[in-house]
């Protein structure tokens, strides 16, 4: 399957069935275990080496041999999540956040709760009736530590013989679905999406033109674990990482405020965190990037995130430095439970991340980015 800049109905389609089948599984950060196997097992048709390390990374391999730069595609497979915290005698449930929510989004919500055994127990998120509300609450969010969850439980036992208890793992249970056009929505986009968007990359890669390492990290929302630990593994020189970033193009935000558009194509990220302090994109791989997709007609958009980073912040710090940058896919109402993009852009920027890593020759690597030496 061979993606134009913009993607066939039948690509299409194709990638949305990866990235349903990634983004409905569970892996909140820290117990990634569905996802996990699912990679893998994806992966394991198209690499030379697949290995999960000690961290819960997986790390796939096409290598080209000696001579060749060893190039560092990343993305996280974790998604945010929550928690148990309490369990209150009448068994209903209290959660701690996992990663970044905006407690605005989550009152009527269902969740998943991981019991013990491995199965998944159902319940919705509650809060005080509004009926009973006074009208200073009417106009306030209700914060997550006074949301609770109802399992239709009557007692903490009968919560705790269903394999739920303090520390027990939560997400959200909604699946991926197709909306009008090539529009789709669903929990979990940030970052299956990265991740569908390699795996279709690399299993189109040549390993005789490259030497590509495939890390699909874990504990991104949470501090950039597991990308630190596969890139301190592998001191690759040079590095990709593909993430969402915010599409902010709905009503009532200010254009200059958009960062991303959907449907415009993959974003290069020149910049991110608040000023700048997390990733600043190594000058020369954007320029790579910018140049294959001005030759093959790939639509790509450029931003600055004023908020917020990737996995490729903890990359270039690694070892003596990796020169690194971000493809992202523009995604509305990121860290809510409807995620929202374009699969246009996601199958663009398959192609956009395979043709340039192309690019990145020997004799490119020793002029653009290899560590020179002066007299």
């Amino acid at each position: 399957m061979v993606f134009s800049s913009g993607g066939s109905g039948s690509e299409l389609d194709s990638f949305f069935g990866l990235l349903k089948r990634l983004a409905d599984a569970f892996g909140i950060s820290g117990y990634e275990d569905e996802i996990r196997g699912i990679v893998v097992d994806v992966l394991r048709e198209y690499a030379d080496e697949v290995r999960v390390d000690r961290f819960g990374n997986v790390i796939a391999a096409k290598r080209a041999g000696r001579g060749y730069p060893r190039i560092l595609w990343d993305s996280h497979m974790d998604e945010i999540g929550f928690f148990v915290r309490y369990i209150d005698e009448r068994g209903f449930i209290y959660l701690s956040p996992v990663g970044g929510w905006s407690e605005r989004v989550l009152p009527g919500q269902r969740v998943r709760i991981l019991a013990d055994d491995g199965s998944l127990v159902r319940g919705v998120i509650g809060s005080k009736p509004p009926h009973l509300m006074k009208p200073e609450e009417r106009d306030k969010v209700t914060p997550i530590d006074k949301l609770f969850v109802d399992i239709g439980a009557s007692s903490r036992e009968e919560v705790e013989k269903l394999g739920i208890r303090i520390g027990s793992p939560v997400d959200l249970d909604r699946e991926a679905v197709r909306l009008a056009g090539t529009r789709v929505t669903g929990k979990a986009f940030d970052n299956r999406v990265g991740t569908a968007v390699l795996i279709e990359a690399f299993r189109r890669i040549d390993p005789r033109e490259q030497d590509v390492y495939l890390v699909v990290a874990v504990q991104e929302e949470v501090g950039l674990k597991g990308a630190r630990v596969a890139a301190q593994q592998l001191q690759p020189d040079a590095a990709i990482a593909v993430d969402v970033t915010t599409a902010n193009d709905v009503p009532d935000v200010a254009r200059q405020d958009w960062v991303a558009e959907l449907g415009k194509g993959p974003v290069l990220k020149v910049a991110d965190g608040r000023s700048a302090s997390g990733l600043i994109a190594n000058p020369r791989l954007l320029r790579l990037l910018e140049d294959t997709a001005k030759e093959l007609g790939i639509p790509y958009q450029r931003s600055i995130l004023p908020g917020g980073t990737t996995d490729a912040t903890a990359i270039a710090l690694t070892g003596k430095g990796v020169p690194s940058v971000v493809v992202a896919i523009p995604t509305r109402y990121i860290h809510s439970p409807v995620e929202l993009l374009d699969l246009r852009d996601a199958v663009a920027a398959a192609r956009l991340v395979e043709e340039a890593t192309r690019r990145i020759t020997p004799e490119w690597y020793r002029e653009h980015l290899e560590e020179k030496k002066l007299k």
